[in-house]
């Protein structure tokens, strides 16, 4: 392979690279702090300048995505819907019971006990 066709296909294109998630987040970060511009980082990754702005994109997208959902203070638990329903359970459950012994009581009396 010679130097000039090396990198890319058949037709005279580069050649695509896939660049790993901290790859990506390093060219945000330069971005960013203004280090480089997008030409200087399409031409160092070796990318075209349309991957670096959808780069840089979904990483604002996702960052105020990220900070439009937390709020200050203590986050409140999440709740077992389960538990809750078991203790609604045992709470109605006491509750009959409760009714039942006072029948119990006017039916038959307090006699019997002293």
């Amino acid at each position: 392979m010679t130097e000039e066709t090396r990198g890319t296909d058949r037709a005279g294109r580069r050649a695509k690279r896939f660049l790993t998630p901290l790859q990506k987040y390093e060219i945000f970060l330069q971005l960013v702090r203004q280090e480089v511009t997008v030409i200087e980082a399409a031409d160092h990754w070796q990318v075209d300048r349309g991957v670096i702005m959808r780069i840089r994109t979904v990483a604002k997208e996702g960052a105020l995505e990220a900070l439009s959902k937390s709020r200050p203070g203590r986050r409140e638990k999440e709740r077992d819907m389960e538990l809750l329903a078991a203790r609604a359970d045992a709470a109605r459950l006491g509750d009959a019971l409760k009714e039942m012994a006072v029948q119990l009581m006017l039916v038959e009396g307090k006699g019997r006990w002293g």
